[in-house]
């Protein structure tokens, strides 16, 4: 049946209008892409379950028809999306071959290759996002990992407005060059330590990372710099994600806490006017998996785009001996250093990679666990699915019955989060609500992978209890589970 839905074509007399859904019945209304007869079946399909006795229809194909049913592996989200054709397949490999790509230095024989850098924090972009999965910060004498530092200044004394880059280091630390130019400085990492106690006596020891940069290359960094460092999320999904419809966004966002559940989630727009909101990145900054790219080629590889142009990447006006090495753009393969078709095929790459098949959720631990989900509130704010546009850009995403588990809005998780880092519509303590599908194949695809925007927890559990903010009080009701239920919520997770 899930296929018939992501079809688009007529559905089993499942899909029928509910009653005394006023709420939800707003939300289908506001959505111009779908027919009443397509309303009726987005309310009947959407419900919240009230029934754990077994898996909801269609739960086990957690992104519709594109949903891949291989092996779970190491490979596991490197699949194409399942419902893209042949020739698609193509261009999904081609585009595969650039997001793994080794960049190098100008000028170099490779021209079609150069312009990395000058200054960099990966040669590639599967350098980042491993095996297409997350990153992790360093290990112990670890020379390179996926961990990536944020720099800023605040522009005012008003704590909400974006941070501007650092006047001489630019928006993010690099931590390595090009033959010729300086690495900006050592990173390194030193770990808070504390200790939680569950009501039973069960202790979780947590972490939380502080860089700490040593060497600046460059002269001295602004006093008053922040840093905050992230690790790059899973590319899965990225597709379907942007081709839920804004209105399914607005509706779940409650930024005054009308409902009272101390819950207020905000929508990060980035053009309220033209209706643009944020819904990719740790803080919801862009909009769109093309953009997204070209930053990440900007800041990471230091490829200009014709999205972001500047061929020096991070390199600022304060660091003239970075601009003054050659850079990578040829004018006959066009203008920038990553032209198009570099850039289609590498956001067709991003956007058509495959979400993992659901692994046992008809099993009585997991439909507990997912109860227990319910039950003490993670749904709030990770929303569990969703049905795509009838209008999205791309034909395999339309009208897609999708499970991702997030509201993807903006939500206040307290001060053990904070970065203190405002970034786009994001203020210090504000971090878009990840998905969570794939997320038990986590440690499958990356062993060292970290959970939550800086890696801290290595574990699901870990990452759990540093919710606080707006999730307090369902990290509370957590803890005040007893170890077996505790058990059963993670083992729900698990399967996603």
């Amino acid at each position: 049946m899930y296929s018939k839905l992501a079809g688009g074509t007529a559905l089993c007399g499942f899909f029928v209008a509910l009653g005394g859904m006023l709420a939800w019945s707003e939300v289908a209304s506001s959505r111009l892409d779908l027919t009443p007869e397509d309303r009726a079946r987005v309310l009947a399909v959407t419900k919240e379950t009230e029934d754990f006795t077994k898996a909801e229809p269609f739960e086990r194909m957690q992104a519709g028809a594109g949903t891949s049913q291989r092996r779970p592996d190491r490979n596991a989200f490197s699949h194409p999306s399942a419902n893209i054709s042949f020739e698609q397949q193509q261009d999904f490999l081609v585009g595969n071959g650039l997001f793994r790509k080794i960049w190098v230095s100008s000028p170099s024989s490779t021209q079609a290759s150069d312009g990395l850098g000058p200054l960099f924090n990966a040669r590639s972009c599967q350098r980042c996002h491993l095996k297409d999965g997350r990153g992790h910060p360093p290990a112990v004498d670890e020379t390179a990992s996926s961990l990536a530092v944020k720099l800023g200044v605040a522009q005012s004394d008003d704590s909400a407005l974006p941070l501007k880059p650092e006047p001489t280091y630019g928006r993010q630390l690099q931590t390595f060059a090009v033959p010729g130019a300086k690495v900006e400085a050592k990173l390194d990492l030193i770990y808070e330590r504390q200790t939680v106690t569950y009501p039973d006596g069960v202790t979780v020891h947590l972490r939380k990372p502080q860089p700490v940069l040593s060497n600046p290359a460059y002269g001295p960094f602004d006093e008053k710099a922040r840093l905050s460092p992230r690790i790059a999320p899973p590319m899965i999904g990225l597709g379907l994600i942007e081709a839920i419809h804004p209105s399914d966004i607005i509706a779940n966002a409650d930024p005054d806490d009308e409902n009272s559940d101390g819950i207020s989630g905000r929508v990060a727009w980035l053009d309220k006017e033209a209706g643009l909101l944020g819904r990719f990145g740790w803080k919801a900054t862009t909009a769109s998996v093309r953009q997204q790219s070209a930053n990440a080629f900007s800041v990471d590889i230091g490829l200009s785009t014709p999205e972001v142009p500047g061929n020096w990447g991070d390199c600022t006006e304060n660091q003239p001996s970075c601009r003054a090495l050659p850079h990578g753009e040829q004018a006959h393969l066009g203008v920038s250093e990553a032209p198009d078709p570099v850039m289609e095929l590498v956001t067709f790459y991003s956007k058509n990679l495959a979400v993992p098949v659901r692994r046992e959720e008809e099993e009585a631990n997991v439909l507990a666990g997912k109860q227990m989900f319910y039950q003490i509130g993670c749904a709030r704010c990770h929303k569990p699915k969703y049905v795509t546009s009838r209008t999205a850009e791309q034909k395999e995403h339309r009208f897609q019955l999708i499970w991702p588990y997030s509201d993807f809005l903006l939500h206040d998780m307290g001060e053990g989060l904070a970065d203190q880092f405002p970034e786009g519509a994001a203020n210090g303590q504000e971090w878009r609500t990840p998905p969570l599908w794939g997320l038990g194949l986590t440690k499958t695809i990356n062993p060292n992978a970290g959970y939550l925007h800086d890696g801290r927890a290595r574990t699901l559990e870990e990452a759990i209890l540093w919710h606080g903010g707006e999730a307090e009080a369902t990290r509370q009701r957590f803890m005040e589970l007893d170890g077996l239920n505790r058990r059963k919520l993670i083992r729900f997770l698990s399967s996603l």
